[in-house]
């Protein structure tokens, strides 16, 4: 069974199919590539991304001034953070063609791509070609993902470090007890870059290991292969750490600084706010339990839930089957760890949530290489008693990845705000959950405007700037618009209004100038508000 047994030798034309979906691998991703090339200056700012910018700014002069421009370790509250990718940002950007946010864009998407490659990598090793493959398919079409790897700082760059992580520990516990250099190196870099969250799950695994050779050889020996291993790890901890050093400097500042991040985090470190959850507005503290379940199942697309979680239990049952060795079955309990421990931490803990799932992009690469797993695992199943099966599972494979690619291209560069059919899609989530928490639309809007300003051939007043009334991010307009344009909340006096079609963003009665709308779904608005009083932008004062 292909969750249960390792990939057997294979016969020649095994050999040949299995060198022909490597190649298709490679097409999926150049295809992925290709597109991103192509349209990644159409992903606008995020809320946090002008922060992030400055604070890979200042890690980078951290550097270059050897260590003694120290405003990145108190930047903010973004020294809490490893800032890896805002420092490879920042030093791109001085080395490519392109505008700073730009070129953040563009290095999103690599890292992105990066993180398809190495998804690719674990289903092939954990589950065979064929696994590999459709892992890949699976996470390159997910709307969640492939939004997200644009412009998210945070999580995205998150998601490729923990894949990394995975990538090495499925890679050590297939060599048990030993410990090669390349898999120390990937636990390594991919622990140090992600600073452990799926530690737990690799401490499981382990355990499992050393309770099943208990079992088969006797505690002592067990014990002495653990302390091998162990010892075998010692050097690619001493990379994690170096790896957390560079890209958190603030982390080796003190020996303490790592403890006191966690404490920041394990508490909600910003003033509450509410936001819009099953049709009800809520505070971000106060989210149900069924948050995390819930937006799962309504903004995955259909064919990676099912395959992805049925994977997952399979891989636990097979986990604990008395017929399968020990290496393999903890590589198969890691994995379905990776995929299932953040969640129900999350659900028993009931932290503060908020924008979405955006938080859990990580959790996907486990997912996806479980639904390769459990797609592989059925046509063996289907083919020993239909001749058609693996040409029916293609069929239906193309069909299931064809539906949120669709929705993909419609909702560009929206991609992120997907929601699947079960609630029917942007348009029937609209009024219930949030879609654009980040302000993405806020480009295009900022563009449009000066388009139908130009277009009337207006101009700025001759004494002062436009003044523009924002409700969402303001960075992305400022960023867009220039400096003929000022921003403020206050819509006293402003000329224009430009309104995020979140549910705290009033409907101003006023002159449309500007509609940014995707699968019939308002995404932002452009009001001319001059001569007009309206005493806030916000449907809740206070919010």
């Amino acid at each position: 069974m292909a969750l249960a047994t390792p990939i057997p030798a294979l016969s020649s034309d095994e050999v040949t199919t299995g060198r022909v979906l490597d190649r298709l691998a490679f097409v999926v991703l150049g295809v992925v590539g290709i597109v991103a090339l192509l349209t990644f200056r159409d992903y606008g700012l995020s809320w946090d991304d002008y922060t992030h910018s400055e604070y890979g700014d200042l890690l980078l002069q951290f550097y270059l001034s050897g260590l003694h421009d120290q405003r990145a370790l108190s930047w903010v509250n973004l020294y809490y953070y490893g800032g890896g990718f805002d420092l490879l940002a920042a030093l791109a950007a001085k080395l490519l063609p392109f505008t700073l946010f730009e070129t953040r864009r563009l290095m999103g998407a690599a890292v992105g791509v990066l993180g398809l490659f190495i998804t690719w990598r674990i289903g092939r090793r954990v589950g065979g070609s064929a696994a590999g493959l459709i892992a890949l398919v699976l996470l390159a079409t997910c709307p969640l993902y492939y939004g997200h790897m644009f412009m998210n700082p945070k999580d995205s760059p998150f998601a490729v470090a923990m894949a990394i992580f995975l990538l090495g520990l499925v890679r050590i516990f297939e060599e048990y007890p030993r410990v090669s250099i390349a898999s120390g190196a990937l636990v390594g870099t991919g622990f140090g870059l992600a600073f452990g969250s799926r530690i737990m799950g690799a401490l499981a695994a382990l355990a499992l290991i050393f309770a099943l050779e208990s079992h088969a050889r006797g505690i002592r020996s067990a014990g002495a292969r653990l302390g091998r291993f162990v010892l075998a790890l010692v050097p690619a901890m001493v990379l994690a750490y170096a790896a957390m050093a560079l890209v958190w400097p603030w982390s080796v500042a003190e020996p303490l600084n790592p403890l006191r991040a966690v404490e920041y985090f394990s508490r909600f470190f910003e003033k509450p706010w509410q936001e819009l959850f099953d049709g009800r507005v809520i505070s971000v503290p106060g989210m149900p339990r069924s948050y995390v379940p819930t937006l799962f199942a309504l903004k995955l697309p259909v064919i990676l839930s099912v395959l992805g979680f049925g994977g997952a239990a399979g891989a636990l049952v097979a986990a604990f089957r008395g017929n399968v060795a020990a290496n393999r079955r903890a590589v198969l309990l890691s994995v379905a760890l990776a995929a299932l421990l953040p969640l129900a931490v999350t659900i028993a803990l009931r932290p503060a949530m908020y924008n979405g799932i955006r938080h859990f992009v990580f959790v996907l690469t486990p997912l996806a290489v479980l639904g390769g797993l459990a797609a592989v695992f059925l046509v063996e199943i289907a083919a020993r008693r239909l001749r058609f099966a693996p040409m029916a599972a293609a069929l239906v494979l193309v069909v299931g990845v064809a539906v949120p690619v669709v929705e993909m291209v419609r909702l560009h560069p929206y991609e992120y705000a997907d929601f699947n059919g079960l609630t029917g899609g942007v348009a029937g989530a609209r009024d219930r959950y949030m879609l654009d928490y980040w302000g993405l639309s806020f480009k295009q809007a900022s563009q449009a405007l000066r388009a139908r300003l130009a277009e009337r051939h207006e101009t700025k007043p001759a004494d002062r700037r436009w003044k523009l009334a924002v409700c969402g991010p303001h960075r992305s307009p400022q960023v867009e618009l220039g400096g003929d344009f000022e921003t403020s909340w206050d819509p006293t006096g402003a000329d224009f209004a430009l309104m995020l079609g979140e549910f705290y963003c009033a409907k101003l009665d006023a002159p449309l100038l500007v509609e940014i709308v995707r699968d019939g779904v308002t995404f932002a608005r452009v009001y001319d508000i001059r001569g007009r009083s309206f005493p806030t932008l916000l449907t809740q004062p206070g919010l």
